[in-house]
């Protein structure tokens, strides 16, 4: 799709960062790259498709069958035909009204499809809801972890599922999000874990649960269909996009700086996280870690959390950081932003005891024009997906982990936490420019009140969203939802 250009990507050809050790390559580091703009993160993921000469295994919550999704299984089926090991693990939630690409996928006999957790029922309404009501307990359970790794010498790793949303390549709303690009130790850790879940007994090869549904015949069919459709992607706007994004033309050049860190950890929930059903210490490992990293801050804490529903311990504790004297900032979607209204009724619940307790709250703006991370080129509206968080300008956190009971206790969750003061200030950089007043409403308490305060004023009503989401928002928070949110 983008041409013959990727050919000068290399592996090796990653570069230090300015500013990087002359002795990058030693031993034991690991070479971590930020990846903001949605076109850049697709076209990591083309290139290394691309590149790839021994294995693919990709590990995802969401594969949208649209555009971005279906030129991203294409590249599979051309890197499988090249005797490339590919193994594609889904959810089962979103993958199963898709069932019918991926099991084309899975006719290949280079590639293998695996559901986690999967619903025994697999076509129909009612077999799905009768499901859902008699097996909740189970199902409610779901794997959000997001992972891309080729030949087990590069991972992606981060917020972004697939699809048109998560790369810049809607006409409507797209995510602000950010990955790691890793290269170094870290991708064996990134691998083990997705053999972990690859060979968990809440795995279940897809041509078992719907056997018959993908045949030689439907995977010709499909090449032939995104063959046809190449001249069309080829001149649409996402491609123009790619082609005049620095990042992308950076990569395609081969230059492509990464900091190479002596401490980089990749952190994953066990699998059998879905089986759990008892709640606390040690049930995540990304939650543990999270909690801990928090408790040390010292002098700042920064945090970016889409789906942000702290509940009453997680509101005690991080007013107890700001009572440290400890500078705590978090940015959030608004309700007009939100793509779940009922997550921003948990999340209010919460707000006014945390702004009392000198937490400093924003929530980002749904004006496409008012967040420029370069991935929301056409778009009529952006809602924030980020998950992440920085501790003391020394620690960043980059995963699939909201700040909400649903990633604490019932979704297995995965992140990379790296000790880099260049990457935390290149993240601090994106949250300055993420929480202006261009680009989101400061959230303060005024007396009983609460104001949002952007360039244009402040108001203390809650700002663009409709009478219906509003009204979505209070039913969430009046009933007690909170550990499903």
């Amino acid at each position: 799709m983008v041409g013959e250009a990727w050919r000068a990507f290399r592996y090796a050809g990653a570069t230090p960062a300015a500013g990087a050790d002359a002795d990058a390559a030693l031993p034991g580091r690991s070479g971590l790259r930020l990846v903001v703009e949605g076109p850049e993160s697709f076209a990591i993921r083309y290139r290394t498709a691309e590149a790839a000469g021994r294995s693919l295994d990709v590990q995802t919550y969401i594969w949208h069958d649209d555009p971005t999704g279906n030129v991203l299984a294409f590249k599979l089926v051309e890197a499988a035909g090249r005797g490339v090991r590919v193994r594609l693990l889904l959810d089962d939630w979103d993958a199963r009204k898709n069932q019918r690409l991926f099991a084309t996928l899975d006719a290949h006999p280079n590639i293998a499809v695996r559901m986690f957790n999967p619903f025994a029922s697999r076509t129909g309404v009612l077999g799905f809801g009768g499901e859902l009501v008699g097996d909740f307990q189970r199902v409610n359970r779901r794997m959000h972890n997001k992972a891309w790794i080729a030949d087990n010498r590069i991972a992606i790793v981060g917020g972004r599922n697939i699809g048109d949303e998560y790369f810049g390549a809607s006409n409507e709303v797209n995510f602000v999000d950010l990955d790691f690009a890793m290269l170094g130790p870290i991708v064996r850790d990134a691998s083990a874990s997705f053999d972990q879940y690859w060979n968990s007994e809440a795995t279940y090869p897809l041509a078992d649960l719907a056997p018959g549904l993908g045949t030689p015949a439907s995977l010709v069919a499909f090449v032939a269909g995104i063959e046809a459709k190449r001249a069309g992607m080829e001149a649409s706007r996402f491609a123009r996009e790619l082609r005049g994004s620095d990042a992308v033309q950076r990569l395609v050049a081969g230059d492509w700086p990464m900091h190479w860190v002596h401490s980089a950890r990749f952190v994953a929930d066990a699998p059998s996280k879905v089986t759990q059903r008892k709640r606390g210490p040690g049930q995540s490992a990304v939650l543990d870690d999270l909690v801990a990293t928090m408790r040390d801050a010292q002098r700042d804490l920064t945090v970016v959390s889409p789906y942000f529903v702290p509940g009453r311990g997680g509101t005690a504790a991080l007013v107890d950081v700001a009572a440290r004297g400890v500078d705590v900032r978090i940015l959030t979607n608004s309700l007009a932003a939100n793509d779940v209204a009922a997550v921003y009724g948990g999340y209010s619940r919460w707000r006014k005891p945390l702004l009392a307790g000198g937490v400093q709250l924003w929530e980002i703006k749904p004006d496409a024009d008012a967040i420029v991370h370069g991935s929301l080129f056409g778009s009529s509206g952006a809602s924030l997906h980020t998950k992440s968080l920085a501790v003391d300008g020394r620690t960043l956190f980059v995963g699939s982990f909201n700040l909400d009971p649903r990633s604490a206790w019932l979704n297995t969750e995965q992140g990379v936490f790296v000790e880099s003061e260049a990457l935390v200030a290149q993240f601090q950089g994106l949250f300055a420019n993420d929480t202006s007043g261009r680009r989101a409403w400061s959230v303060q308490l005024d007396g009983r009140s609460v104001r949002w305060t952007d360039d244009e004023g402040t108001t203390t009503r809650t700002p663009k969203a409709s009478t219906w989401r509003k009204l979505q928002a209070w039913l969430a928070r009046v009933l007690p939802f909170d550990s499903q949110l």
